[in-house]
């Protein structure tokens, strides 16, 4: 290989890196794309002609073929915590006083102010200038190894021109205008559109093959440098450093030496937060100097130098066109507001909840109205406000259907319940709904039927209820739209595939009220399988739910009024007979074990999977709740935990803690609540 070949093949690497850094990062093509396609083809024709120059920094390596079967865990360098969080002016000034009090007097601290970016975190590592490895934040501790996946991120060099290791925190996050076109290929494909650009890119982050995430336009935002020897003396300067160096930052950060010039920096970010091409949710606010941050240090949850300020839940005006009523998996008919097309949180909203007939009583909504949405949780769109003022003539008020609008069956409603309900379990909406949940990954976990097919088999009345899915052949599914021999056999495996579903993951999939994942686990332990549950009296199911611990009367009554309904007993025995469902395992109790004694509600927004939360903590001896009351003894709190959750904490007396103080009592430290 001559000397010529390798120093054309660095300059065309180091172009090709300046280039992706104008366009995925400044947003700043500096040439066309035909233009840098060609320097993309003379990079992978000369690599061909001289593979040894073919290095895994190069990008024609951006997209791998490195298909993994799991996600390895890896510890983080340094531990990823989370941020106290704030929501007024005067709690932030409170932050202040803490930081000077823990300071020297002479001490004068300086503050960043910058937006919380509301993606996945991750830690990257660069080691002598290369990319060298990537991990989920996972429990702040340990997390899944992702480096292929960042290495399809083309804002992102695997080449630096700085030797010391780096260990940096970014934000994955896809920009409003990217999500809405994923979202509109997934729904002609037949799947679910992602709720956020933050699931979107949270559930991409995790996947197997690199090959189906370099389709998807990730970018990773770094907001900290938690490790880089010589870099700068502040966190301002170190991210004017690192954006130098070529790494894709926000840009967006404020030096502020008072704090009225916080406040005024917060104000601005708020008020600009619509213009940003991805989600914010926030602003952190960070004692800018490290060495003041060293002194402050942190406590078993958060840093002492930064807190995040919280903005209020994003609202938005569109006109009301229409309001339509759709029936749920329970019967329920939940009114819904069809939209004038709106921007919020990152999504185009075109459909919100009015809930139910009080809360459009008590709205006095109506059809033509100027109407304020709102995401409850930041997920599910929800009417919150009327414009009267705007209101032009006399529109009529909204009335609930008497018969339900999916069967025209009678509608019914019952004294404790403000919902009206379809009672006709073969309602076709009913069905439908059914199917959805069965074939959940936390339920059945029944892949490829999504609701295009649902929806398909539904109306062509091939399943009127769930037990039908078993009865399905592969000539069946293939008669139906977009579904060719090969799709069809894989919708007919999955589906077999289902019936060796435990117990619990069953009692969840038929929808049972008030019996969610954590209950239906502790029934599926206590009957051990779908026969001995059918061979039960009336008398020996009472005695058997009750005696579960955190069951309930209506919980009871609940199930009872289930197992011995004459409809759902029918669908029990259907699914029996065609072998769904295998016993349940037998956990092994440990006696002792470091949360014996202690239960637990487990809720909001976690680091990983629930069920691998509740199986901790079984395995160390404690229980779980489904939900805070009486007795619960922690609620382990992630993040977005709606205040009512937290207000019924209070009033049962249930300590609140976080994954972290989870993890430190299962590892039996002595730093226990």
């Amino acid at each position: 290989m001559s000397r010529t070949a390798e120093k054309r093949h660095d300059e065309l690497v180091k172009l090709i890196h300046a280039h992706n850094y104008r366009y995925y990062v400044l947003d700043d093509p500096a040439v066309t794309d035909r233009e840098y396609d060609a320097l993309y083809a003379d990079l992978t024709k000369l690599e061909a002609k001289h593979p040894e120059l073919r290095s895994d920094d190069s990008p024609s390596q951006r997209v791998g073929d490195k298909l993994r079967s799991d996600l390895r865990t890896v510890e983080h360098v340094v531990p990823m915590m989370s941020l106290d969080n704030t929501y007024s002016e005067e709690e932030l000034e409170d932050f202040d006083r803490r930081v000077r009090d823990r300071l020297s007097a002479s001490a004068k601290p300086v503050y960043t102010v910058e937006p919380k970016l509301d993606g996945a975190s991750v830690e990257i590592l660069y080691r002598e200038g290369r990319l060298a490895g990537g991990s989920t934040r996972g429990d702040g501790l340990t997390g899944e190894e992702i480096l292929e996946n960042l290495k399809t991120m083309r804002s992102l060099p695997t080449r630096i021109d700085y030797a010391g290791p780096l260990t940096l925190r970014a934000e994955v996050v896809i920009y409003r205008r990217e999500l809405d076109r994923i979202n509109e290929t997934r729904v002609a494909a037949g799947d679910a559109p992602f709720a956020n650009p933050r699931n979107a890119a949270a559930g991409s982050l995790r996947m197997l093959d690199p090959r189906v995430v370099a389709k998807r336009p990730l970018r990773p935002m770094i907001y900290q440098a938690v490790e880089g020897p010589d870099l700068a003396p502040t966190h301002s300067k170190s991210l004017d450093a690192l954006a130098k160096l070529g790494l894709p930052t926000h840009r967006a950060h404020v030096r502020c030496e008072t704090m009225e010039a916080v406040h005024e920096a917060v104000a601005e970010l708020e008020k600009g937060r619509a213009d940003y091409p991805y989600e914010i949710d926030g602003v952190v606010v960070k004692v800018d100097e490290f060495g003041m941050q060293d002194i402050l240090g942190s406590t078993a949850k958060f840093p002492r130098w930064a807190i995040a300020y919280k903005f209020e839940a994003e609202r938005a005006w569109t006109k009301l066109l229409e309001i339509t009523v759709q029936v749920g998996r329970t019967g329920a008919l939940t009114p819904v507001a069809n939209l004038e097309p709106v921007s919020l949180a990152g999504t185009t909203v075109s459909r919100a909840s009015l809930h139910n007939k009080d809360i459009i009583d008590k709205l006095d909504v109506r059809v033509g109205d100027r109407v304020a949405i709102q995401k409850a949780g930041e997920i599910i769109p929800q009417v919150i406000d009327v414009d009267r003022a705007a209101r032009k003539g006399k529109p009529r008020k909204f009335r609930m259907p008497k018969k339900c609008p999916a069967c025209k069956t009678p509608v019914v409603s019952t004294e404790d319940q403000v919902a009206l309900r379809c009672p006709n379990p073969g309602c076709p909406a009913i069905v439908r709904e059914s199917l959805h949940h069965y074939s959940r990954r936390f339920a059945m976990d029944v892949d490829h039927l999504g609701p295009s097919l649902i929806d398909q088999l539904v109306e062509r009345e091939l399943v009127r209820d769930v037990a039908d899915l078993y009865d399905l052949d592969a000539a069946q599914v293939q008669s139906l739209d977009r579904m060719g021999k090969k799709s069809a056999e894989n919708v007919i495996a999955a589906i077999a595939a289902s019936k060796t579903r435990t117990f619990d993951r069953l009692l969840t999939g038929l929808g049972i009220e008030h019996i969610g994942q954590v209950a239906a686990k502790q029934l599926a332990e206590a009957g051990g399988s779908l026969r001995t549950v059918l061979e039960w009296t009336a008398e020996q199911t009472r005695e058997n739910v009750d005696a579960i611990a955190g069951f309930g009367p209506k919980m009871v009554e609940a199930f009872a009024d289930y197992l011995f309904d004459p409809t759902a007993r029918a669908l029990l025995e259907k699914l029996h007979a065609r072998g769904v469902s295998v016993a349940q395992p037998k956990e092994e109790v440990v006696a002792g074990g470091v949360l014996d004694g202690s239960s637990f509600c487990v809720t909001g927004v976690l680091s990983r999977k629930r069920e691998a939360v509740h199986a901790d903590i079984r395995a160390a001896g404690g229980t779980v709740h489904d939900k805070v009351k009486k007795g619960t003894s922690y609620l382990v709190a992630g993040e977005k935990v709606g205040k009512s959750k937290l207000d019924t904490a209070k009033k049962h007396g249930t300590e609140v803690i976080d994954e972290k103080k989870l993890a430190e009592m299962l590892s039996g430290g002595d730093d226990l609540p």
